[in-house]
């Protein structure tokens, strides 16, 4: 089975687009140092959107590149028996 099939790969990267998600919010909303009612909130949602998007591409066209994770890095994808998913 494929790398990109399987829930764990799409566990891993649905964790990276959150942790990019919540990266892209946080930065969104100090840099202007306003008040949360001051926010334009329709414009931090489009940005953080298309961040979750870009993250989640990048985990796809990043799984046949190295290990079995959806990252360029070390990251690997083991089943509970030890073995990695692309072996099988």
């Amino acid at each position: 089975m494929s790398t990109i099939f399987s829930a764990r790969f799409w566990a891993a990267a649905a964790e990276r687009a959150a942790k990019t998600a919540a990266g892209s919010a946080l930065t969104l909303l100090t840099t202007n140092a306003t008040g949360l009612l001051d926010v334009d909130w329709a414009q931090a949602g489009s940005v953080v959107g298309l961040s979750v998007v870009a993250s989640l591409l990048m985990s796809i066209t990043s799984a046949g590149i190295g290990n079995s994770g959806p990252s360029l890095t070390t990251e690997t994808i083991e089943t509970p028996l030890g073995r990695h998913e692309a072996q099988e």
